[in-house]
């Protein structure tokens, strides 16, 4: 391979381009013609490849210098797979098993070589089909309390903190996009906006003209941009995992970086949050009153379970330069470490209410929306379980300091989604 220039690989080219690589020799054997390659990447930026063989599989993905979704006239850099690398590296590293296995990295062609994870299938995709996963929410609220502990000044020491965020500080263009995307372009006509219309089009103009909603949504930006708390996966969503009844991974960490410990919460529960609205469009074999209990489940045993985990790192993993056990523990007070514990999972919880509202707005009223709404073909039904997510986003973002649990956001989802509330 010429590492001095890049070229996107094509299900042809693959295996004479990566053939001599022993990483995935080792993994499906030495005759190359004999390797199985097809292109899977259904996503809004990468090319992805599955590569197969009698012997194995693989997982190679590689970044365009482009979004995909978009096409040429929005160049990205290449320099994302780096980034997502490394994040990945650190994510096996804080909670090991949560992330595929990386073979091989090759940054001049921005490529990775990953395990490949089958029989999982996108969670997402679970989801809209109906299935009931078993351990998401477990393994979910251990992968984000490990993960975003971990990377922060609580545990981290200092210099090696400060020249991972100095590293990740340069992941700027996936970040614009976030910032962008999903903290201002839905709020006024951005050129790059659709929504389902003309359905839609009356309760579009109310949340745009909605000043406290305006306010909040830069608030968001505001910790966004300047919160660098702990690294973050960046774009934490149903899309971006993969499961089996017994086993969940996480995947594309490309748009990580340094940034608030609530937004990965709240963009996951979010898209937990669509998911449940998105169900009465799904009812074709049936009702889903049974998946949507579930869902709301997963979203309080999930959130529980990160907080004791969270909890239990605290109290036994705080080593950094934050809330020292110097000026607690160590001088017998335990209760004050508890006490700055409260404080940190409260601000977490108001602060990820507010993300994850913006989240639902962006994804119905932005440029990539999600195919928890988008697989409902008839567009009434759509645009009525849309809007009433719509609602719901507006009112945990908003109202996210008067909100004090997962209890009292899950009920108002349950008087939205029946009507009880208009």
């Amino acid at each position: 391979m010429d590492a001095g220039s890049f070229e996107a690989l094509t299900v042809d080219t693959l295996g004479r381009r990566l053939g001599g690589l022993e990483a995935l020799r080792a993994r499906l054997g030495d005759d190359v013609a004999a390797w199985r390659t097809r292109e899977v990447g259904d996503g809004n930026l990468n090319l992805v490849f599955i590569v197969e063989s009698d012997k194995g599989g693989v997982v190679v993905k590689q970044a365009l210098p482009y979004v995909r979704l978009v096409g040429e006239s929005w160049p990205l850099p290449l320099k994302r797979s780096y980034f997502e690398y490394h994040a990945l590296t650190r994510q096996a590293a804080r909670a090991g098993g949560s992330v595929p296995e990386i073979f091989h990295f090759d940054e001049a062609q921005a490529l990775i070589v990953m395990e490949y994870l089958t029989p999982h299938v996108i969670l997402r995709r679970a989801l809209i089909d109906g299935r009931q996963l078993p351990k998401i929410a477990d393994d979910l609220a251990l992968f984000m309390a490990r993960t975003l502990f971990r990377g922060s000044d609580l545990a981290m020491e200092t210099r090696k903190r400060k020249a991972d965020l100095a590293l990740f500080a340069d992941n700027v263009e996936l970040c614009d996009i976030t910032e962008n995307l999903v903290f201002s372009d839905p709020y006024f006509e951005a050129e790059l906006n659709a929504h389902t219309a003309p359905q839609l089009d009356g309760i579009v103009a109310q949340l745009r003209a909605d000043r406290d909603l305006k306010v909040t949504a830069q608030r968001m930006k505001h910790l966004f941009a300047a919160k660098a708390e702990t690294l973050l996966h960046g774009d934490l969503h149903t899309g971006s995992i993969m499961v089996t009844d017994t086993d969940t991974r996480v995947i594309d960490p490309e748009f990580a970086f340094y940034g608030p410990m609530a937004f990965d919460v709240g963009m996951l529960f979010a898209n937990f949050w669509m998911s449940y609205f998105s169900q009465s469009g799904h009812e074709e074999g049936g009702s889903r009153e049974a998946m949507r209990a579930y869902l709301l489940g997963v979203l309080e045993r999930c959130w529980s379970g990160f907080r004791v985990e969270f909890s239990r790192l605290w109290r036994s993993e705080r080593d950094g330069i934050l809330y020292q056990k110097s000026l607690f523990e160590d001088r017998g007070d335990v209760l004050g470490a508890e006490q700055a514990l409260d404080a940190v999972m409260h601000e977490m919880w108001t602060d990820l209410l507010g993300f994850a509202g913006i989240e639902i707005h962006r994804r119905i009223l932005g440029l990539a929306h999600n195919a928890d709404f988008e697989s409902i073909e008839d567009t009434d039904i759509r645009a009525r379980c849309e809007a009433k997510a719509l609602q719901f986003g507006r009112q945990i973002a908003v109202n996210r300091a008067r909100m004090h649990s997962m209890t009292e956001a899950n009920a108002l989802a349950t008087l939205i989604e029946t009507g009880a509330v208009a």
